[in-house]
């Protein structure tokens, strides 16, 4: 077995010099060269270890992986009992976070879900977006029941660039260790460390269904912003609407990549890119959405540069500026949030200065190609919805 990667700290001036400006990207990741294993698997009299050992990130150099072979995706969603009788049985409590975004449900346990609760669950979060389930025992699995688990709405995806558990390449690690301050190292060159994005989009076929769940979280700060990019799409006039509808956008890993060399990390696979409709059609629920992200979306194909920027730049600017679309979800111990990533924008925020661990565990099952239909006017997808 490759050696795994050595880390040695960067000081604050060399790590400053290595985060570059790679265009839109925006590297919010920890990364090898700021992680310490030895304090996250033993702590020390200021810090504890790790909760989850055996999730802690390791980067394997000279590991390559060959390019993602594309398969036809099965959408589970399409079969599911619209009245969630496994979802929301006697005692199950649900609870809006807001009118347009996210449901909070206690009560029940994920882990136990049979498959056809499984596709009342895919179809939730595709029609509430984000869903947030508290006291759940996901952590405390063995990772490879939880892989399983995962692999029920397709194959899991294993990222280009981060790190992962010994042995689990399909777990994606979002790791930020203990006195860890590369969050304000990336506020040396950047107003905010927002970065709204839907997950690995310059994929041909990006992920749906999709979980996170926390094994370390900050006392305060660290929550994760998520936004309804189709009532993005439904507050465009029917004009401009009407005008997204046929054209294509790059969205492009390259910088991802680049980020990850420039920082002594791996890239396990060839960056590529991959062309996508502007406004994205849900396979269950028909939503159409706004499908571009400043993280990975790149130009729009047939305009030119400053014609590309300033439509994309509008359509950020909505995105992010959409309050009343968004929703925040405070990370808690055996929290498990669910999210559908064809219709759904996140960030992290790296808002706390305390030093404290944050650690979550990502499995990310890839779906269909993007795909839209032809605009209508005022269309009744198959929720009832108009757009």
């Amino acid at each position: 077995m490759a050696p795994i990667a050595t880390q040695t700290p960067l000081s604050r001036e060399e790590a400053v010099v290595v985060l570059k400006h790679f265009g839109n990207y925006k590297e919010q990741a920890a990364g090898a060269k700021t992680f310490n294993r030895k304090l996250e698997e033993e702590g020390d009299i200021d810090h504890p270890r790790a909760n989850y050992i055996n999730y802690l990130p390791e980067w394997v150099p000279d590991t390559n992986y060959p390019p993602l072979e594309t398969f036809k995706h099965t959408e589970h969603a399409l079969d599911a009992d619209k009245t969630f009788p496994d979802l929301f049985s006697t005692g199950v409590k649900r609870e809006d976070l807001t009118a347009t975004i996210g449901t909070v449900v206690e009560g029940i346990q994920l882990s136990s879900l049979s498959n056809a609760g499984k596709d009342q669950l895919a179809l939730l979060a595709a029609q509430r977006k984000v869903l947030v389930f508290r006291d759940q025992d996901f952590a405390d699995l063995p990772i490879e029941q939880a892989s399983q688990y995962g692999a029920y709405f397709g194959p899991l995806h294993i990222h280009p660039t981060s790190g992962a558990p010994k042995g689990h390449p399909e777990i994606h690690v979002v790791h930020r260790g203990t006195d860890d301050r590369s969050g304000e190292i990336l506020l040396e060159t950047r107003a905010s460390t927002v970065a709204w994005h839907s997950d690995v989009t310059y994929e041909k076929q990006p992920p749906g269904t999709t979980f996170l769940y926390i094994l370390d979280t900050p006392v305060t700060g660290g929550d994760t912003l998520f936004v309804n990019q189709a009532e993005a799409y439904k507050r465009l006039s029917p004009a401009f609407r009407e005008r997204l509808h046929g054209l294509k956008a790059v969205h492009s890993g390259i910088e991802q990549a680049d980020s990850a060399k420039s920082r002594d990390s791996v890239v396990r696979r060839e960056p590529v890119t991959s062309v996508h409709p502007l406004v994205r059609t849900h396979p269950a629920t028909g939503e159409k959405a706004l499908y571009i992200n400043p993280q990975f979306t790149r130009h729009i194909i047939g305009y030119k540069k400053e014609e590309s920027d300033a439509l994309l730049k509008f359509l950020f600017d909505h995105i992010a500026f959409g309050a009343d679309f968004q929703a925040r979800v405070k990370w808690a111990k055996n929290t498990v949030v669910v999210w559908d990533n064809r219709v759904t924008g996140h960030s992290a925020t790296l808002d706390w200065a305390t030093g404290q661990r944050r650690h979550l565990a990502r499995i990310t099952p890839q779906a269909e190609v993007p795909y839209e239909t032809p605009y209508e006017g005022k269309e009744v997808p198959r929720n009832g919805v108009h757009n």
